[in-house]
């Protein structure tokens, strides 16, 4: 599937861009994981980021609107809504991932074989993702064979998949490859998704097998990585509520400021 042309007059600045980007969030599975779906709204070009599970229905959203629909949005947005404002037709330009447990990646096979693009993923977390159908037996869930990504990402690159770009900051610690993707903005707040990197009032866990877990790390990552982002940055975290860098920085117990070295609560009890 083709995305919008980067013509002089599509291939805008990401300014222009993120000033009609529509972020629509999918709460899906037993473990409610956030799987996010960005949408610039000049061109239709979409991407997906953390396809785990409900693969139908998000995928009948986007298409065409059918179903319950997204549990959260930025932009109120219907399919009425979508036809009045004469809106182009979405267009998934590719799949990409924070990181490769089963929750995050589960139903990505059947976004690869209904949208046949590029799926995006660090390399550190192939060896992970290659487990994902026993990890997610472990716990109870039952996922299709794991898919192979197709690309991978680097820290620092920045990439452009059809008109949406997006930084890649690689944040190691909940799992080898796990990154977080950064939306820039120069009129309102960047908005950041972390996947299991750091939630509202906690971390990623480290204790979980195969992953690379490791907290001093994942401390590391977070304060050296996400600390120099600017403090209206809008964080969306893999699973609970949304946050900001300035309230984590704050105020979070394990790596905030008055967190101290090894955060207020020691090791290993962190969510």
């Amino acid at each position: 599937m083709v995305c919008g042309p980067q013509t002089a007059s599509a291939s805008k600045s990401l300014s222009d861009t993120m000033q009609h980007l529509l972020i629509e969030h999918f709460l899906v599975g037993a473990l409610q994981m956030r799987c996010s779906v960005v949408t610039d709204l000049n061109t239709g070009d979409t991407l997906v980021i953390d396809g785990g599970e409900e693969f139908h229905r998000i995928s009948s959203w986007i298409d065409t609107f059918e179903g319950p629909g997204p549990d959260w949005m930025n932009i109120p947005m219907s399919k009425e809504q979508w036809i009045s404002k004469n809106l182009p037709q979405r267009k998934v330009c590719a799949l990409v991932n924070t990181h490769a447990h089963f929750d995050h990646t589960g139903h990505i096979p059947f976004f690869l074989k209904h949208y046949n693009v590029d799926w995006y993923l660090h390399q550190d977390d192939f060896f992970l993702q290659s487990l994902a159908k026993q990890s997610a037996e472990r716990w109870g869930f039952e996922i299709p064979e794991p898919a192979i990504p197709t690309k991978s990402f680097v820290d620092g690159q920045v990439l452009d998949l059809g008109s949406l770009k997006f930084s890649v900051l690689h944040t190691p610690g909940h799992t080898l490859g796990g990154c977080c993707l950064m939306f820039e903005n120069h009129d309102s707040p960047n908005h950041l998704f972390v996947g299991d990197t750091i939630f509202a009032g906690s971390v990623g866990r480290t204790d979980l097998p195969d992953s690379g877990g490791d907290f001093e790390l994942l401390a590391s990552s977070i304060r050296n990585k996400l600390w120099s982002l600017d403090e209206s940055t809008i964080i969306h975290p893999g699973h609970g509520p949304l946050t900001t860098i300035g309230r984590e920085m704050a105020t979070n117990p394990y790596v905030g400021k008055e967190a101290g070295e090894f955060g207020r609560y020691g090791f290993g009890k962190y969510a």
